[in-house]
């Protein structure tokens, strides 16, 4: 027997398996079917259903809001991974968000990192702590900022030159999420909207769980679709 004959196939044998796995491993990964709730879980259900072929929550007069609400996907947590979705949202100021790198309380209620949706100003498109325990404010990265936040917590802003906004009322909006290490990027329909390096410590989070916000307060409808996961 040709030694070198057989040892050599079996190793391109082997290094094509493996690179097709990771090849797998590192494409876009479907995370909702488009037609039910498989694979997502809230608290409170009684908020939540498909309609038009998204995730879609709501509060009404007759079922009221009270406290921030959240469908978690049950696929596991995330640690840095790349993230896109559609999303529109109507009432309520059009503020809702998507949380990642999170812990879910036994109330419901998140802790950890949120992309934050609202109309336009600073909170769109900009990276959120949601029920924050940190020196100042909740918004750690601003729509058009560069946040560098030290192990003290101290923060630094620089301008990217650029803001992201949202469409009009009714229309589909783009999200993309890039969680590598403790940098954070967002983009708001193909514009980045904020970048965030977080190094405070005992603060930042590096993986948790993902899902999206049904924010408390006046009646509103926020939906989600085409949502796509990459671990990297």
């Amino acid at each position: 027997m040709n030694l070198k004959s057989t040892v050599v196939p079996l190793v391109l044998c082997l290094f094509t398996a493996l690179t097709a796995e990771s090849i797998r491993a590192d494409e876009f990964q479907k995370i909702f079917d488009g037609e039910s709730l498989n694979g997502w879980k809230a608290l409170n259900m009684s908020y939540w259903s498909v309609r038009d072929g998204a995730i879609t929550g709501q509060s009404t007069p007759e079922n009221p809001c009270k406290a921030n609400q959240f469908m978690a996907w049950q696929g596991g947590d995330v640690a840095d991974f790349e993230l896109k979705l559609k999303f529109r949202v109507k009432g309520n100021g059009g503020n809702s968000g998507v949380q990642f790198r999170s812990v879910l309380r036994p109330d419901g209620l998140a802790v950890g990192y949120q992309a934050d949706i609202f109309q336009s100003g600073g909170y769109l498109g900009g990276v959120c702590d949601e029920i924050h325990t940190r020196k100042g404010p909740e918004l750690l990265s601003a729509n058009g900022k560069k946040t560098v936040i030290d192990e003290n917590g101290k923060r630094t802003a620089t301008s990217l030159g650029q803001v992201a906004t949202m469409k009009p009322t009714g229309e589909w909006n783009e999200y993309r999420i890039t969680a590598k290490g403790k940098q954070i990027i967002l983009e708001i329909n193909g514009v980045k909207s904020t970048e965030l390096i977080d190094q405070e410590k005992g603060h930042f989070d590096l993986s948790g769980f993902l899902g999206l916000q049904l924010r408390s307060g006046e009646p509103m409808t926020v939906q989600f679709k085409d949502i796509y996961l990459r671990k990297l």
